[in-house]
Parts: C-alpha cells; structure tokens; sequence
C-alpha cells in the first residue's frame, strides 16, 4: 500500500512540475494596439485537437484557472490559453473596457496564436464573455461551457440590488473617468496568485469555510486589485442581457447549487433557447472553480472529449 501511494504522489507531483515547465506568460496587441497579457500552456503531445480559452470573472486574473490546467485531462493535448481580461490582472487599461472589448480581444489572442477556432469557458463575468463572443464569432467559437453564467434576469443577492442603480453606476464611472484624467488615480494595484486564496478554500473544514471565502467576492479585496473604473464597470457589464441567438455551438452550463449569486432554475428558463444546451448542477455557493474544483474538471473533462 505504502508503494501505490509513493507512485500516485510521484505522478501528481510530476503533473506539477510539467505545470511550471509548460505553462507560459506571454503578450499580444489588440486590435487597438494595447499590450495584453495572458498565459500560455503547451502540452509535450499536442495534437491537432481544438485549443480552449478559459475566461476568468470579475476582479479576477488567469490564475482563477490554475487547478483546472494542472489537472484537466484536456491539458494532455490540447493548447490551454487564459488571458488576463483587459482591465484585469496584468492587462491594466483605463478604459474601462466592455464585452465589446472583451470579445474582439479573444478573437485577437486566436489570431495572435494562428487558431481558426476554440472552445471558450468562462467562470461567472467569463461566462458572459463567453457567451457573447460565440453570438459574435460564431464561426470561431466550437463549444461552450459557461460556469455559473451571470443571467440578468435571475441574479440574486447584492447584485440584483444594483439592477435599479445601473444609470448611477455609469454616472459614477465617467465622473472617475475625468478624475482619471486629471492624474488622479491609483499608480500601482495589488497582484494576486488565487492559487494562493483557492488552497485555503481547499484546507478549510466545512465549519470553516465561510470564513476561507471571505475574500472571493469582497468589494475591500477587489478594490485593491482592480482600477475602481473596472470594477463598477465589471457589475454593469454583469447586468447586460445575455445573447441566445447567433449561437450555433453545444453549450454545457455548470450551476451552482446556492442562490446568493443567481438562481439557477431563472437561468435555465433564460439559457434554456440556446441550441444543443445541456445543465450540470454542482453543490457550491457559487465560487464552484475554488470549492469543487476537482468535480468541475470531472464535468468538463466528460463533456468536451464527448463532443
């Protein structure tokens, strides 16, 4: 027994260190010339098998996606790109950006990255993202799988909240913007690693867990990583109708089972007119990439290698 154990953690501690070894920080210019970070895996065997994007949430960066590249299946052959979203992570704009610019800068990664097409996936704001860029770039994007999509129409809690205030938040947004202007912001903001947030999730006792997601979502913690502009940006953003026409690939929607952040019984009403949809719920109070992250490789793991 003490000899399988030996061999199973040699073969996770070696999925590790082939993390470090092919995973990659790189650059690429939008269409509009701004510089944008994201980051690059290339499995030893790859194959001629369609590369995936995966699209963080707000106030977040492409380490949301760490477990998922260190142990998917899927990294076995496939390119794995996670770009920090414009306006996020190392991809500081003052824009603030949009969808708009969101989906127009994954069409630019492909391009930059000589790929015709994708499978996207996208975790909370990603999931939105995704959606509208398989709306706009039907012909590029293959496959969808939207990880606790923020639908309008059934967001819950805080956010839903804000549903009334968005005409505020966008006045707020232009007047920082001219304070902006004058030279008055932040010049350096907070990096963060949520490998480094997500294992407290992981080593957490349910009695404790609350607590060990304080930071997943606090309006304090992502003011300090995010230009203020963005950030109210972010929650309008979220608030936009979802598209469900002009998309012609299958999509999994993976739910969570909670209702502080949406219902998922009004986002299967709203996403249900997608084609070829398919709903996987998963016991999680949202955050589904840091508290079931092996459950979440598991469901999508099955889903793209079946289609």
């Amino acid at each position: 027994m003490t000899g399988r154990n030996v061999t199973l953690n040699s073969i996770i501690w070696n999925r590790s260190l082939l993390a470090t070894d092919m995973d990659e920080k790189r650059y690429f210019h939008a269409t509009d010339g701004v510089e944008l970070a994201y980051r690059r895996w290339v499995p030893r065997q790859q194959k001629r098998n369609t590369p995936i994007v995966l699209l963080h949430g707000a106030a977040s960066n492409a380490t949301r996606w760490w477990h998922f590249v260190e142990h998917s299946r899927l990294g076995a052959d496939r390119l794995l790109l996670r770009p920090d979203l414009r306006g996020n992570g190392e991809s500081i704009w003052r824009g603030p950006a949009r969808i708009e610019h969101w989906s127009q800068d994954i069409a630019a990664l492909l391009q930059h990255e000589q790929q015709t097409h994708a499978i996207v996936i996208g975790h909370c704001l990603g999931a939105n993202i995704a959606l509208n860029f398989a709306s706009r770039y039907p012909q590029i994007c293959t496959g969808l799988v939207l990880v606790e999509p923020m639908a309008r129409e059934a967001v819950s809690g805080v956010i839903d909240r804000l549903r009334p205030l968005v005409p505020v938040l966008r006045l707020t947004v232009q007047l920082i913007r001219q304070l902006n202007r004058l030279g008055l912001y932040r010049r350096r903001l907070r990096t963060i690693d949520l490998r480094i947030m997500d294992r407290r999730v992981h080593e957490a006792r349910d009695a404790d867990l609350e607590k060990a997601l304080a930071d997943h979502g606090s309006f304090l913690h992502d003011l300090k990583i995010t230009p203020t502009t963005q950030y109210i940006a972010n929650l309008i953003e979220l608030l936009r109708p979802l598209p469900t026409t002009n998309v012609q690939c299958p999509c999994l929607i993976i739910q969570s089972s909670g209702h502080s952040m949406t219902d998922a019984q009004h986002t299967r009403i709203v996403l249900g007119a997608l084609p070829e949809v398919e709903f996987v719920e998963i016991q999680s109070e949202h955050w589904i990439p840091a508290t079931q992250p092996k459950r979440l490789c598991e469901v999508v793991d099955t889903w793209v290698l079946k289609h």
